[in-house]
Protein backbone atom coordinates (compact mmCIF):
# COMPACT_ATOMS: atom_id res chain seq x y z
CA UNK A 1 0.00 0.00 0.00
CA UNK A 2 1.05 3.41 -0.81
CA UNK A 3 1.98 6.07 1.54
CA UNK A 4 1.13 9.49 2.10
CA UNK A 5 2.30 12.23 5.00
CA UNK A 6 -0.07 15.31 5.60
CA UNK A 7 1.25 18.08 6.92
CA UNK A 8 -0.46 20.78 7.85
CA UNK A 9 -0.52 22.91 10.87
CA UNK A 10 -4.83 22.76 10.77
CA UNK A 11 -6.32 19.90 12.12
CA UNK A 12 -9.50 20.37 9.95
CA UNK A 13 -7.26 20.30 6.85
CA UNK A 14 -5.23 17.11 7.58
CA UNK A 15 -8.54 15.25 8.58
CA UNK A 16 -10.21 16.18 5.17
CA UNK A 17 -7.06 15.30 3.47
CA UNK A 18 -6.65 12.22 5.17
CA UNK A 19 -10.20 10.65 4.56
CA UNK A 20 -9.70 11.95 0.92
CA UNK A 21 -6.29 10.01 0.37
CA UNK A 22 -7.74 6.90 2.84
CA UNK A 23 -10.62 6.67 0.11
CA UNK A 24 -8.08 6.54 -3.12
CA UNK A 25 -6.38 3.68 -1.31
CA UNK A 26 -2.82 4.92 0.72
CA UNK A 27 -2.36 4.75 4.16
CA UNK A 28 -1.79 8.05 5.80
CA UNK A 29 0.09 9.20 8.75
CA UNK A 30 0.03 13.44 9.39
CA UNK A 31 2.22 15.84 10.59
CA UNK A 32 1.31 19.47 12.21
CA UNK A 33 4.67 21.17 11.06
CA UNK A 34 7.96 20.76 9.04
CA UNK A 35 10.22 19.70 11.35
CA UNK A 36 8.01 16.90 12.89
CA UNK A 37 7.47 16.05 9.17
CA UNK A 38 11.20 15.60 8.44
CA UNK A 39 11.95 13.41 11.62
CA UNK A 40 9.05 11.23 10.32
CA UNK A 41 10.24 10.99 6.77
CA UNK A 42 13.63 9.62 8.44
CA UNK A 43 12.03 7.37 10.24
CA UNK A 44 10.08 6.10 6.72
CA UNK A 45 9.84 8.10 3.85
CA UNK A 46 6.47 8.04 2.29
CA UNK A 47 5.24 7.71 -1.55
CA UNK A 48 3.51 11.19 -1.24
CA UNK A 49 3.39 14.53 0.95
CA UNK A 50 0.71 16.88 0.75
CA UNK A 51 2.13 20.05 2.02
CA UNK A 52 1.03 23.71 3.77
CA UNK A 53 3.45 26.78 2.82
CA UNK A 54 2.78 28.70 6.35
CA UNK A 55 3.06 27.02 8.98
CA UNK A 56 5.46 27.01 12.79
CA UNK A 57 8.64 26.17 13.29
CA UNK A 58 9.36 24.71 9.67
CA UNK A 59 7.43 26.41 6.71
CA UNK A 60 6.62 24.05 3.89
CA UNK A 61 9.56 25.66 1.83
CA UNK A 62 11.97 24.83 3.69
CA UNK A 63 10.69 21.04 4.47
CA UNK A 64 10.90 20.67 0.97
CA UNK A 65 14.32 21.70 0.32
CA UNK A 66 15.48 19.53 3.76
CA UNK A 67 13.80 16.61 2.52
CA UNK A 68 15.09 16.43 -0.76
CA UNK A 69 18.67 16.53 0.66
CA UNK A 70 18.16 13.51 2.58
CA UNK A 71 18.33 10.00 1.68
CA UNK A 72 15.52 8.44 -0.20
CA UNK A 73 14.20 12.25 -0.45
CA UNK A 74 13.92 12.88 -4.06
CA UNK A 75 11.72 9.89 -4.79
CA UNK A 76 8.21 11.05 -2.83
CA UNK A 77 6.13 13.26 -5.04
CA UNK A 78 5.71 16.49 -3.13
CA UNK A 79 2.04 18.08 -3.40
CA UNK A 80 1.82 21.66 -1.89
CA UNK A 81 -1.54 22.73 -0.82
CA UNK A 82 -1.56 26.60 0.47
CA UNK A 83 -3.52 29.49 0.23
CA UNK A 84 -0.69 31.24 -1.44
CA UNK A 85 -1.77 31.71 -5.04
CA UNK A 86 0.71 33.99 -6.81
CA UNK A 87 2.55 32.57 -9.83
CA UNK A 88 5.80 33.53 -8.28
CA UNK A 89 4.83 31.45 -5.03
CA UNK A 90 4.24 28.44 -7.80
CA UNK A 91 7.07 28.94 -9.12
CA UNK A 92 9.31 28.89 -6.12
CA UNK A 93 8.08 26.07 -5.28
CA UNK A 94 8.13 23.62 -8.12
CA UNK A 95 11.93 24.93 -7.70
CA UNK A 96 12.43 24.47 -4.59
CA UNK A 97 11.11 20.34 -5.21
CA UNK A 98 7.85 20.35 -5.25
CA UNK A 99 5.83 18.31 -7.75
CA UNK A 100 2.53 19.80 -8.06
CA UNK A 101 0.75 22.92 -6.41
CA UNK A 102 -2.86 23.07 -5.09
CA UNK A 103 -5.05 25.95 -3.75
CA UNK A 104 -7.05 25.84 -0.50
CA UNK A 105 -9.91 25.07 -0.38
CA UNK A 106 -9.58 21.82 -2.37
CA UNK A 107 -12.15 18.83 -2.74
CA UNK A 108 -11.50 15.04 -3.58
CA UNK A 109 -11.36 15.49 -7.28
CA UNK A 110 -9.35 18.42 -7.48
CA UNK A 111 -6.84 16.16 -5.25
CA UNK A 112 -7.13 12.92 -6.66
CA UNK A 113 -6.69 14.56 -10.53
CA UNK A 114 -3.09 16.23 -8.72
CA UNK A 115 -2.22 13.00 -7.64
CA UNK A 116 -3.08 11.14 -11.09
CA UNK A 117 -0.47 14.11 -12.61
CA UNK A 118 1.87 13.27 -9.78
CA UNK A 119 1.92 9.47 -10.86
CA UNK A 120 0.84 8.29 -7.47
CA UNK A 121 -3.05 6.86 -9.09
Amino acid sequence: MKTCLIVDDSRVVRKVASRIVRDLGFAVTEAAEGAEALLMCRESMPDAVILDWNMPVMNGLDFVKALRREEGGKTPRVVFCTIETGAEHIQEALRSGADEFIMKPFDAEILESKFAEAGLI
